[in-house]
C-alpha cells in the first residue's frame, strides 16, 4: 500500500510544471491499473504493514476514489482551456486522493479520524475556489461546520476506546463489546452526518449546487461513502447496544428517504435534484447497515460503489448541459434531444441505472438491502415500496423534462458533445454495469 502512497506523492511536482494536465490524468490511469491488479484476499485483511492494510471494503472504495479522481480531471477540461488556476486544481485533486486513499487503508482508528477530517479541506477548497455562485462561501461553511460539529464527539469516543481497551487497531476491536450509550451516539453521529442521514442532510444539496463539476463528482462519488465505510467498521464492536437503538436510525432513514424522494419532484435545479436523490439512496444504505445482518452489510457496500459511479456520471451530464446553456434550470434545459441526440442516450442509460434498472450495481445493492430490511421487519416494506417507486419517478421526471419539450428560444450558440465527454460518460457507465458479472466478489467478503 505504501507504494501507491509514494506514487501519489511523487505526482505533486508534476502539478508545478507547465501543460501537465493530461499527464497527471494518465499517471492516475496507470495507478488505477496497478491497483486493480493488486492481489487481494477476499476474507481477510491483506497487504498488511504497520499502518496500512486492505480488505475487500477498502479495496473497492480506494479503487472508486482513484477512478473518480481520474474522471474529475477529465471533466474539468474547461479549467485547462481557460487557464483557471489549473496547477493548483491538480494539486488539490492529488491531495484529496491521498487523503481518501489513507482514510480507507489505515488500520488505526485515530489515523482514520485524522484523514477522515483531512479530506474535508481540499473539498472545501474545490467548492470555494472553483464554485460558480457567490453563495459557495455559505455552502462551504455549511459543509465544514456540519461535519466538524458531529466529528468532535467521534474524537472523544476514540480516546475513550483507547482508554478502555488500550488499543486502536480497527481489526482488534472486534474482540471487544462496547456497551455504552453515550459512546454509541458519539461514534455514530459523525458518520450519519457524512452520509448524510435525513435531518442532517442540509449541507449536501447546498454544497452540490455551488460546487464545480469536479467538486460534485467527488462529493457524490466518495465523500458520502466515507460515512458508510465508517459505519461498516465501527458497527462490529457496538453490536449489543446497536440491537437496542438501531431502530431509531432505520425509521428516520426510511421515512426520510420517502420524504426526500417527494422533495425531488419540487426541484427546478438539475444539480439539486441529483443531490437530493443521493440523500434518498443513502438513506436505504443507512437502513441496511443498521439491520446488522449479512444482506445489509453486503448490499450497502455494493450500493455505495454503484451510487458513486452513477451519481458522479449524472453530475457530469448536468455539467455538460451547463457548459452549453449556462443554466441548470429545468425550465431552460428543455428539448435537448433535438440538439444532442447521442447525449440523450447517455442521459437515458445513467437515469436507468439511477432508478436501479438491471444490469446496474444499484439493482443488486437495492435487492440486497430490501432483503435485509424486510427480513428485519416486514413493516419496512411499505416505505421501501414507496422509495423504489418514487426513485423511478424522479429519474423519469428529470429525463423527460430535460430531453423532451420545446427548446428554450434564448439559446443563440450551441455545440454538440465532444469525444472527451462521451468517453467520460462511458467510463462511468461501463464499470457500473459490467461489474455485475463479478458481483460474487462483493458478496463473498462478509
Amino acid at each position: 500500500m505504501m507504494k501507491f502512497f509514494f506514487f501519489m506523492s511523487f505526482m505533486f511536482p508534476l502539478c508545478f510544471m507547465k501543460n501537465m494536465f493530461w499527464m497527471v490524468q494518465m499517471m492516475m490511469f496507470i495507478m488505477m491499473f496497478l491497483f486493480m491488479n493488486l492481489t487481494i484476499n477476499i476474507e481477510f485483511f491483506c497487504n498488511l504493514s504497520y499502518m496500512y492494510s486492505c480488505d475487500m471494503i477498502s479495496f473497492g472504495l480506494i479503487m472508486l476514489s482513484i477512478w473518480i479522481s481520474v474522471l474529475m480531471i477529465m471533466a474539468s477540461e474547461n479549467l485547462f482551456t481557460n487557464k483557471f488556476y489549473v496547477n493548483f486544481f491538480m494539486l488539490n485533486v492529488i491531495f484529496l486522493l491521498i487523503m481518501l486513499f489513507l482514510t480507507f487503508s489505515v488500520m488505526n482508528l485515530f489515523m482514520f479520524y485524522l484523514f477522515f477530517e483531512g479530506s474535508l479541506i481540499p473539498t472545501l477548497m474545490l467548492i470555494v475556489g472553483w464554485g460558480y455562485q457567490p453563495e459557495r462561501i455559505q455552502a462551504g461553511m455549511y459543509l465544514l461546520f456540519y461535519t466538524l460539529f458531529a466529528s468532535l464527539p467521534l474524537l472523544m469516543g476514540i480516546f475513550f476506546i483507547f482508554k478502555e481497551t488500550n488499543n486502536m487497531m480497527i481489526y482488534f476491536l472486534k474482540f471487544f463489546n462496547m456497551n455504552f450509550f453515550l459512546l454509541y451516539f458519539c461514534m455514530i453521529m459523525a458518520f450519519l452526518v457524512k452520509m448524510p442521514m435525513y435531518f442532517v442532510h442540509l449541507w449536501l444539496p447546498k454544497a452540490h449546487v455551488e460546487a464545480p463539476v469536479s467538486g460534485s463528482m467527488i462529493l457524490a462519488g466518495i465523500m458520502l461513502k466515507l460515512g458508510g465505510y465508517g459505519l461498516l467498521r465501527i458497527m462490529i464492536f457496538l453490536q449489543e447496544i446497536s440491537m437496542k437503538l438501531n431502530i431509531i436510525w432505520i425509521i428516520i432513514s426510511l421515512v426520510g428517504g420517502f420524504y426526500i424522494s417527494l422533495k425531488c419532484f419540487c426541484q427546478v435545479d438539475m444539480k439539486s435534484l441529483i443531490a437530493y436523490s443521493s440523500v434518498a439512496h443513502m438513506s436505504i444504505v443507512i437502513g441496511g447497515v443498521m439491520t446488522l445482518n449479512n444482506w445489509g452489510f453486503v448490499g450497502s457496500y455494493i450500493l455505495m460503489i454503484g451510487h458513486g459511479l452513477c451519481s458522479s456520471g449524472m453530475f457530469c451530464l448536468a455539467n455538460i448541459n451547463y457548459e452549453r446553456l449556462h443554466s441548470r434550470s429545468l425550465f431552460i434545459n428543455k428539448g435537448m434531444m433535438n440538439f444532442m441526440p447521442s447525449m440523450s442516450m447517455w442521459w437515458f442509460l445513467l437515469m436507468s441505472s439511477n432508478m436501479a434498472a438491471p444490469p446496474s450495481l444499484n439493482l443488486i445493492g437495492e435487492i440486497s438491502l430490501i432483503n435485509s430490511l424486510v427480513s428485519w421487519s416486514w413493516v419496512s416494506m411499505i416505505m421501501l415500496m414507496l422509495i423504489s417507486f418514487f426513485s423511478a419517478g424522479y429519474s423519469l421526471y428529470l429525463y423527460s423534462y430535460t430531453q423532451h419539450g420545446k427548446n428554450f428560444e434564448g439559446i443563440y450558440s450551441f455545440y454538440m458533445g465532444v469525444s472527451r465527454e462521451y468517453l467520460l460518460l462511458m467510463l462511468h457507465w461501463l464499470p457500473l454495469n459490467f461489474m455485475v458479472f463479478k458481483v460474487d466478489y462483493s458478496m463473498i467478503w462478509f
